[in-house]
């Protein structure tokens, strides 16, 4: 009896679908990608970000070569009320601007990976290192439709399920 237990619970964890790691960035990132407005137009569903329209990051500079990031989230449509998070960043060591870490509420932190941009830095993909979530990052709050087919094709390239996508909605530009 236990070993026919043992053997179903194998079985279930195998069928269950492997969470693969993100991609290695593979290259250095302008150190400009941490400053000003990025507009988000794709991701991954997350819980944090449920119901959140016209959502944004606000990078600034502060001290000791740190940044600040801002999010901001509108509930119910791209005009509804806002929901902010505050988060102070650092760039990883010896990752070429590449990977960062975000420290939320001063408690929580999280690493992201940039693992491509567009030639011009128009836009910008980004990424958990587990690989559970990514997000496609304009700064423009509306890319041109063969620009955002290109970018999700670059996500879709790099192993990510784009049919699971959320594009949430920006305010027309």
């Amino acid at each position: 009896m236990k070993t026919a237990i043992v053997i179903s619970g194998a079985l279930l964890l195998a069928a269950l679908p492997a969470v693969a790691a993100a991609p290695q960035p593979t290259k250095p990132i302008s150190a400009s990608f941490y400053s000003g407005t990025w507009y988000e137009v794709a991701r991954t569903p997350n819980g944090n970000q449920k119901d959140c329209h016209a959502p944004t990051s606000q990078f600034s500079s502060a001290k000791g070569g740190k940044y600040l990031m801002t999010q901001t989230c509108r509930r119910g449509s791209p005009a509804g009320p806002t929901k902010v998070w505050k988060a102070e960043g650092q760039i990883v060591p010896g990752s070429g601007n590449a990977k960062f870490k975000a420290r939320f509420f001063g408690l929580v932190n999280q690493e992201y990976w940039i693992l491509d941009t567009a030639g011009d830095g128009s836009w910008g993909i980004m990424a958990t290192p587990g690989g559970n979530y990514v997000w496609l990052m304009s700064r423009k709050a509306v890319m041109t439709p063969a620009a955002k087919a290109a970018a999700i094709g670059r996500i879709k390239a790099l192993g990510y399920n784009t049919a699971k996508l959320e594009q949430p909605k920006q305010p027309p530009a």
